[in-house]
């Protein structure tokens, strides 16, 4: 039998972190950025990013053969000249509307060394990040330091864009009036919404040191007449009223009573008739399929401990249990979906 088993799969999957570090090395670098500007060389570009030159060749060809990079003329020449493939300029350079790596910066700055204490997690059910070293959870460490939040909330917004566009463009907002974002950052899912949808009047609530960021969004889309900030304790204070209720990326974050919480939080913020729409990785009812989801909600447990990420299953069988009457599952980008429960 072994002589029809191959080991590739495996040895690909056990040593992902190769390719993985070298394009979380790559933004870090902005080897993307300067490409953006033009075709180099590896000389060019190495000495453009002060890189030692024993691993121009590796790195850059590292890259053309993982589809992040293209080459014309043969590898380790002084004629080879490098450029962006359209995926990487489009999400890739730190100039462009559609940059996707902030996600990848914080990876490479936070969750590479964290993920290195999985098992430790997996044993514990404890959290490895900064909680380990300061004793203060991660939230509270990034509401400390105004210019590092902003950062999160740009990575987190990186990602989140073409599904809070999705939505926008695949859920019906024609019957409703007014939308509250709870947990809205730096009111993206409101300014996405509200400039598909200019009936839409919206509200993004997230803490009092959040809203000064999201004031400065708004202002910056012009918005400001339709997009209003709001500070909000979700779980001290009741959500505002509102038709639509939203949580883009915002369940996955809790525990159980804290999940249930804020979707009764909802219910009771809603009229009749009116929705309550969350934004996220769901996992597939039969836990094969959504990789991304899983690799999630494992990430939950190394920021959190108690936190995880759930299924449509889930998130039907919770809402039918605060009283919404109908709840529909409906797929976003990529492996995101928008739970949509109706009251």
């Amino acid at each position: 039998m072994s002589d029809t088993l191959d080991a590739a799969h495996i040895l690909e999957i056990g040593l992902g972190f190769w390719a993985s570090k070298t394009l979380l090395s790559a933004v870090e670098l902005g080897v993307f950025t300067r490409l953006a500007k033009g075709p180099a060389t590896a000389r060019e570009l190495g000495e453009a990013l002060h890189l030692h030159p024993r691993g121009w060749y590796d790195f850059f060809d590292g890259l053309v053969s993982l589809r992040l990079l293209e080459r014309d003329g043969e590898g380790e020449g002084e004629r080879a000249v490098y450029r962006n493939t359209a995926a990487t300029a489009a999400f890739l350079d730190r100039e462009s509307a559609t940059y996707v790596g902030g996600i990848l910066e914080m990876a490479n700055a936070r969750l590479y060394r964290f993920w290195g204490d999985l098992s430790e997690a997996l044993r514990t059910g404890a959290p490895q990040n900064e909680i380990k070293h300061t004793g203060k959870p991660m939230f509270e460490e990034l509401y400390r330091d105004p210019a590092r939040l902003e950062e999160f909330m740009r990575a987190m917004a990186g990602i989140s864009a073409a599904n809070f566009q999705a939505l926008a463009d695949r859920f019906d907002f024609s019957r409703y009036r007014t939308l509250c974002d709870v947990g809205g950052a730096t009111g993206q899912l409101s300014i996405i919404v509200a400039g598909r949808h200019p009936h839409l009047r919206c509200t993004s609530c997230d803490l009092p040191v959040v809203e000064p960021i999201a004031r400065r969004t708004i202002a910056a889309a012009g918005l400001a007449d339709r997009v209003q900030p709001a500070s909000l304790d979700v779980f001290a204070e009741p959500i505002p009223r509102a038709d639509v209720v939203t949580m883009g990326m915002i369940l996955h974050d809790w525990n159980l009573p804290r999940k249930m919480h804020l979707i009764r939080a909802a219910y009771d913020a809603l009229p009749e008739g009116g929705a309550f729409i969350v934004v996220e990785n769901m996992i597939d009812d039969a836990r094969r399929e959504n990789t991304f989801g899983l690799m999630m909600s494992l990430n939950m447990l190394i920021e959190f401990g108690d936190a995880f990420d759930f299924t449509g299953r889930d998130f039907v069988g919770w809402c039918k249990e605060v009283g919404f009457r109908k709840v529909e599952l409906l797929p976003l980008a990529g492996p995101a979906s928008a739970g949509v429960a109706y009251k």
